[in-house]
């Protein structure tokens, strides 16, 4: 048989996810909204809104289901309504992006990491695309997008994602940006502006709010030469989770990260903007803004409450950087509460 494309949500990974009225539980997370700090423990008797309950009941159901994958993600290995599309770039580059959920409805774009592919979101691409436009983008050098020989800085990428939400031809779109993606979804804002974008939801990455972020921890030392490439990006791919993976998914995840070729990755590792250059972005822009991290960034997060209007924090103290394939329901309600709230109304 083969293996998923992305991860099953077996009993270990749903286990303890929800408390008796279905609202998703964490462990001991924390709510910024502007400047009060909320504890968001569950509470007995609380009454949901029926809409988050049934997102979230959807979220787990959808991430239940197991879909054939083939050695690399390809049109076959897609469910059956999310489909995949091309375009060409203003410098004339292929790139590629999935696609599902009614076709006029509001619009998500969904922007990847540092080499992952568009569908490392399917939890998400499954959830919302029962209400929403969906759109999963491979930026150029990931996933099934050609990978050119240069293009791998912030302005280029950033006008990629401008051209991609020009192509979809909806209204102002919410960027839902992980990572790397953060950057690029800033170096758009800063360079083109913001007349697309309706809400912003950042995943795991610096802002350019101060502080600076500590340097991470040495890792054990490595006795002999440094290990290859591949080697490397294995060791990456198993390091964003906390919870585990089906050794199939990990394997194709680390099989598409290796399509973005060795020097493009290091590029994209190399931005050379000095943080101001990011923080001058997020505060540029006026949109609603759901800053989604886990403790590492939570400094930044509070100044970024404290100075700027219409943002909040939603802390993942349990899960790794892929906090949405960590705890999917979760990440997902917590989105679909935030664009009720503040975007879509």
């Amino acid at each position: 048989m083969l293996a998923p494309l992305w991860p099953r949500s077996g009993p270990a990974r749903i286990a303890g996810a929800l408390c008796r009225c279905g609202c998703p539980r964490a462990r001991d997370p924390r709510r910024y909204r502007n400047k009060i700090l909320i504890d968001r423990r569950p509470v007995a008797g609380l009454l949901v809104p029926m809409r988050h309950v049934l997102l979230l009941l959807s979220s787990l159901l959808l991430s239940l289901a197991a879909f054939p994958a083939a050695a690399q993600p390809s049109r076959s290995a897609l469910p059956r309504d999310v489909v995949d599309h091309f375009f060409l770039t203003s410098d004339g580059v292929r790139l590629h992006y999935l696609e599902a959920g009614p076709p006029y409805g509001h619009t998500l774009v969904l922007v990847p990491g540092w080499t992952m592919p568009a569908w490392i979101w399917m939890p998400q691409i499954l959830a919302f695309s029962q209400r929403y436009h969906v759109v999963a983008f491979d930026p150029r050098g990931q996933g099934d997008s050609a990978a050119p020989p240069g293009g791998y800085e912030p302005l280029r990428r950033g006008r990629d994602i401008a051209e991609l939400i020009a192509r979809l031809e909806s209204g102002p779109v919410v960027v839902v940006a992980w990572s790397l993606g953060v950057l690029d979804t800033l170096a758009s804002i800063h360079e083109i502006g913001d007349r697309r974008i309706a809400g912003l939801v950042l995943v795991d990455n610096s802002v350019g709010e101060d502080p600076p972020p500590a340097p991470l921890p040495p890792g054990p030392r490595h006795r002999g030469p440094p290990p290859d490439h591949a080697r490397a990006m294995q060791a990456f791919v198993r390091a964003m989770f906390h919870r585990p993976q089906p050794a199939a998914y990990l394997d194709r995840l680390t099989e598409a990260s290796l399509r973005t070729p060795e020097a493009a990755s290091r590029s994209l590792r190399a931005y050379p903007e000095p943080r101001s250059y990011w923080r001058e972005a997020v505060y540029e822009t006026k949109v609603p803004l759901l800053y989604v991290v886990r403790p590492r960034w939570v400094a930044q997060g509070e100044n970024l409450v404290r100075n700027r209007p219409d943002t909040e924090m939603e802390v993942f103290d349990d899960a790794g950087h892929a906090l949405f394939v960590d705890e999917p329901a979760r990440f997902n309600s917590v989105t679909e509460q935030f664009l009720q709230r503040h975007v879509w109304p």
